[in-house]
């Protein structure tokens, strides 16, 4: 599996959303905020990045620091309302 990076792009226009898909996988553009979310392998994320900020129809741009985020915890408490059986009473 490829590491992969998002990027948050703040557009002027919608119209050169299209325009982005050379620069990544398009997976979601939001019409009322005007962003785009694109997916681009974690070596290329800075230099895209990089490329988009560049763009006349580009406000800003955003990295997305998902992978860089510790998602297993040590002293992880279990919930107490998971801890019940319900359906051993019946």
């Amino acid at each position: 599996m490829i590491d992969r990076r998002g990027i948050i792009v703040y557009l002027s226009h919608l119209k050169q959303a299209k325009s982005l898909r050379k620069y990544g996988h398009i997976q979601y553009i939001s019409k009322r905020m005007k962003y785009a979310v694109l997916y681009c392998n974690m070596e290329d994320a800075d230099r895209t990045a990089a490329k988009l900020e560049k763009l006349p129809y580009v406000k800003s741009v955003s990295l997305s620091m998902k992978p860089f985020i510790k998602t297993e915890y040590e002293n992880a408490k279990p919930d107490k309302a998971k801890e019940y059986d319900y359906k051993g009473g019946i």
